[in-house]
């Protein structure tokens, strides 16, 4: 079964939205814009060490052009990891921009590198889209992983998030006898009770990283998304909920296998009491930005109406069915934790 059946449409910021990324410092003027990336004039496919095709173009730029977009990128890695100290540009090249030409919002991801150590990051720009700005918020506020971002009129700049992507964990180390699976499969359920009440969806295999931290004793996981296009699009509540999704299966089977229905509960129950307390943490800006989310459409009316109704009927509570846009619906959802 397909649970997203129509792509997505791409929102633009509009006034509350921009209000709230001023007051909070993440509006700011940059050197090189989405619309400047796009004037290459060439591109060759991009090959992993596999020799396979990932879909990805690296692109090229006229001589003319190409000294100042790559000054202007570096000026942007500063202003993205370094609050604009352009002390730390002395020693970084410009070694690739990439363009994903498959993508919702076909983001370019830049890959820059320091010379002394060849130490290399990443970081994206991409077309803006108020649902993924919404989304990239959100996890900020209310998941355990920061992220940090800057937008610039209808260009977004986004940090990249390390982590091995979920379908490639699934294929290579799933059998891996040496991880600690109960651990997996205790973040998923996390993961998982996260994305629902904050109403992210689309998180199968190709949406989410899995963190891998050694500790003294034993390795951490933890779960993050990395594609945040469909925050509070979809009409149907499964597609907020990873465990519907079938690439996510292998994991899920993880779950059946060791953990109990009980303790099952425990996890989510602790994910939710943590969710609840990182809100009280932030509430002035959660407040700030639920009332910009409340004010412009983010999705259909159809899809609102069926989300509040399904999620009516999941809860056992009529005030979704008060709710008269996505804002108010995840703001009825947000108030289920307290």
């Amino acid at each position: 079964m397909t649970l997203i059946k129509k792509k997505k449409i791409i929102y633009p910021i509009n006034e509350p939205l921009r209000k709230f990324l001023i007051e909070y410092k993440k509006e700011i003027d940059i050197p090189v814009s989405y619309s400047d990336l796009s004037r290459y004039n060439s591109s060759i496919n991009l090959y992993d060490k596999k020799g396979e095709d990932t879909l990805w173009l690296t692109v090229f730029y006229a001589s003319e052009d190409m000294r100042e977009i790559y000054h202007g990128l570096k000026k942007i890695y500063a202003m993205l990891k370094a609050d604009g100290d352009l002390s730390v540009m002395e020693h970084l090249y410009i070694d690739r921009v990439d363009l994903c030409s498959y993508g919702n919002t076909k983001p370019f991801r830049i890959r820059i590198v320091n010379q002394i150590n060849d130490n290399f990051d990443y970081y994206y720009i991409k077309q803006a889209d108020a649902s993924r700005v919404y989304g990239l918020e959100l996890e900020d506020m209310i998941s355990p992983n920061r992220i940090n971002y800057l937008v610039h009129n209808q260009t977004l700049i986004e940090e990249h998030i390390a982590g091995i992507p979920g379908y490639q964990f699934i294929k290579e180390r799933l059998e891996d006898l040496e991880f600690n699976k109960i651990r997996l499969a205790k973040e998923f359920v996390k993961f998982n009770e996260r994305c629902f009440v904050r109403l992210l969806g689309d998180m199968h295999s190709n949406n989410f990283v899995i963190d891998i931290t050694p500790d003294f004793e034993e390795v951490h996981y933890r779960i993050r998304a990395i594609d945040f296009d469909q925050q509070s699009f979809e009409g149907r509540r499964i597609v907020y909920m990873p465990q519907y999704f079938k690439e996510n299966n292998p994991i899920i089977q993880l779950g059946i296998d060791m953990m109990t229905p009980e303790t099952v509960q425990q996890y989510q129950k602790e994910e939710r009491s943590l969710m609840a307390q990182r809100i009280k943490a932030s509430l002035h800006s959660v407040k700030d930005l639920l009332k910009a989310m409340r004010k412009e459409p983010i999705s259909p009316k159809e899809n609102v109406i069926q989300l509040r109704e399904e999620l009516a009927d999941f809860y056992k509570n009529d005030k979704f069915l008060k709710a008269r846009n996505m804002g108010s619906v995840l703001q009825t959802s947000l108030e289920m934790l307290f």
